[in-house]
């Protein structure tokens, strides 16, 4: 039935007259749709949203935001903004940061980490401490580290490294490691030195800060850290310039045998987790590494730890991964792994900004160019 409304939306847009009716009606279908419980009608229906004219979607997308009756739509259809990028959704945003709902308040602050405006600032430093949830507080810990030029977000979150549930700990400690915190260094680098559940975070963390310090901290980490965690090491220190490499021709090596051999799965997920790290930040080559191990390996166990480090890999950088793909004539096998990927990792708000990126690349590469057809595979395999 929804297939058929959007059939007949895509036939009138833009026809002038009383078919702008249909058009509107076939869209309000669409908003409905999105919280319905068939995944195939939900998807088809944002399709349809995304591909719609500004001026037809957005006003009925801010107002299903606001005040539809379902939650989950008011979710999707914020979302779904973020794509368009139009002015009055910082409005909307400002609104929503203390909504009832707890995805909701999460896709809000995340909008501003993507749209940086001091002026929340209070808003957001207020909610720390009430925001519990395991889904919200790491959305609003990541939104405050893009501030962290501002010294009221460094107090608040530097002593968040040491305490708390794990869990947080480790969404604050990767999140200042994204922000390049150098202000949180001394503290990371103590989870680091700890042989942990965090310390592959701080690990990260560190080589993503740089800085002498960090440098001392990792060329330190090397000579006493245990062999499942050298990978990580290896990759933070190819981040702070030193022997790069060298550096990744040992994951690469790591990978291989972790891959190819039973009961190395935490080398297997150091490796991958390396390699996604250092093509995160922009090396190409580390993520034809993961590439390459994808397409070789059957091995399901494998394979979910190469979609997990790729498609990380997608939202902190969907130009690299655009850019590796172009080269492959059949990219459909990665593809999928991206939308494995994109399954498990549920971030939303990232994905959409993924699809806005991709999305303008398409536009702007040559027709019939391979850069185009890359990024088709992409829109078309990831469903947007």
């Amino acid at each position: 039935m929804l297939a058929a409304i959007v059939i007949g939306w895509i036939a009138v847009l833009g026809v002038p007259g009383p078919q702008a009716a249909a058009e509107t009606s076939a869209l309000s279908a669409a908003v409905d749709a999105l919280g319905v419980f068939d995944l195939n009608q939900r998807t088809v229906a944002a399709r349809a949203l995304r591909r719609a004219a500004p001026e037809a979607a957005v006003p009925l997308l801010e107002r299903a935001a606001r005040q539809h009756r379902d939650s989950y739509t008011r979710f999707r259809a914020f979302v779904l903004l973020t794509g368009f990028n139009q002015p009055s959704t910082a409005t909307l945003a400002r609104d929503l940061l203390g909504d009832r709902d707890d995805r909701v308040r999460t896709a809000a602050y995340q909008w501003f980490e993507y749209h940086r405006d001091p002026r929340v600032l209070p808003v957001l430093l207020d909610a720390l401490p009430r925001e519990t949830s395991e889904f919200v507080r790491p959305a609003l810990t990541r939104t405050l580290a893009a501030y962290g030029d501002d010294t009221r977000v460094r107090q608040g979150l530097v002593p968040l490294v040491t305490r708390g549930e794990d869990l947080f700990r480790a969404s604050v400690i990767d999140a200042i490691g994204s922000y390049a915190g150098e202000y949180a260094v001394t503290e990371i680098a103590g989870v680091a030195r700890l042989d942990g559940p965090l310390q592959d975070d701080a690990i990260a963390a560190l080589g993503r800060i740089g800085g002498a310090d960090a440098r001392a901290v990792l060329v330190a980490l090397q000579a006493s850290a245990p062999r499942d965690t050298q990978p990580g090491i290896s990759a933070a220190l190819c981040l702070v310039g030193v022997d790069c490499e060298g550096r990744e021709a040992f994951l690469k090596e790591t990978l291989a045998f972790a891959a190819a051999t039973d009961g190395y799965r935490s080398l297997l997920r150091g490796a991958t987790q390396g390699l996604g790290l250092l093509a995160g930040a922009g090396r190409r080559s580390a993520l034809e590494a993961l590439f390459a191990v994808a397409v070789a390996s059957r091995d399901a166990q494998v394979q979910e730890s190469l979609a997990l480090a790729v498609g990380r890999v997608a939202l902190r950088a969907p130009l690299t991964l655009l850019d590796a793909l172009e080269t492959r004539a059949v990219p459909g096998v990665l593809v999928s792994l991206v939308l494995d990927a994109f399954d498990m990792l549920s971030e939303d708000v990232a994905e959409e900004q993924f699809y806005v990126e991709i999305r303008r690349a398409y536009w702007a590469a040559p027709d019939q160019s391979a850069r185009r057809g890359a990024a088709e595979a992409l829109i078309q395999g990831l469903e947007f």
